[in-house]
């Protein structure tokens, strides 16, 4: 079992968890009585530059603890501040010792949209996602079927969240524009073995239609890899280890937004 499949199963464990505390019709009806979000994910990754996704995690399976200091909010802070268009904040609690917490206050204080990144694979995750406050949530196609991917996005839909649909290879690439993704990112970090490809997100873009947004995840250490993700067409790009181990994180993503 690879650990992306690991995780997944500790997941199906996790949610199991919370209907224990909120049913299913309780969370979903609460998350619809909401006023219905506008996109807004979506939207602050359309604009002519790059835009920045910059992300909160204490921990990786990967790379251990990366952030044993982990103010979180004074964090998403120092991001707004420095001109992030989103944010990313994980909430899996055992493998990157995430917390809803996590999310539900940033939300709460920042005024830019903010990514639930998580391993979704019910849709109660998508309905609890709204109500702490996300914007956006994270699927994942090597852990959801076709039938899960397309149900999954017209949940957002109905809750007007963004839904960022993750692709390793070729064929995962068209599972997500046929299951009618909007944002597609690719993830040159392959979540099976942990290993690093940088050039994974270019070999796949020319695969995604332009009117998809295209983000280009993990791996970005320098200037130079910011750059080779500008000439690859993408229209953003999630960061995240690098900016946990900044000690100031707002002067490393002015550097690393230099034009």
């Amino acid at each position: 079992m690879t650990i992306l499949n690991k995780i997944a199963e500790r997941t199906k464990i996790r949610v199991a968890q919370y209907k224990n505390k909120m049913p299913f019709g309780q969370m979903k009806s609460q998350a619809l009585s909401l006023p219905k979000g506008k996109f807004l994910f979506e939207q602050s990754l359309k604009r002519k530059e790059l835009s920045f996704i910059c992300e909160c995690k204490k921990a990786s399976p990967s790379k251990g603890l990366i952030a044993p200091d982990f103010p979180y909010l004074q964090i998403a802070k120092d991001y707004e501040a420095a001109g992030a268009d989103a944010i990313s904040i994980l909430t899996e609690p055992e493998f990157f010792l995430g917390d809803d917490k996590f999310l539900q206050e940033i939300a709460a204080q920042v005024s830019i949209p903010c990514l639930r990144k998580d391993f979704v694979v019910e849709d109660y995750m998508i309905y609890q996602a709204k109500i702490l406050g996300a914007s956006a949530v994270l699927l994942i196609c090597a852990i959801l079927d076709d039938v899960q991917l397309k149900n999954f996005i017209a949940t957002c839909d109905e809750l007007g969240l963004s839904a960022l649909v993750e692709a390793h290879d070729a064929k995962e690439i068209q599972r997500a524009i046929d299951s009618g993704a909007r944002i597609i990112g690719v993830n040159n970090r392959n979540l099976k073995d942990f290993s690093v490809d940088m050039d994974n997100a270019k070999r796949l873009r020319e695969l995604v239609p332009p009117e998809i947004i295209f983000v280009s995840e993990s791996g970005v250490q320098s200037v130079d890899d910011v750059k080779k993700v500008r000439e690859l067409g993408a229209d953003a790009v999630l960061i995240g280890e690098v900016l946990m181990r900044a000690a100031n994180k707002k002067s490393k993503l002015d550097e690393l937004k230099i034009q």
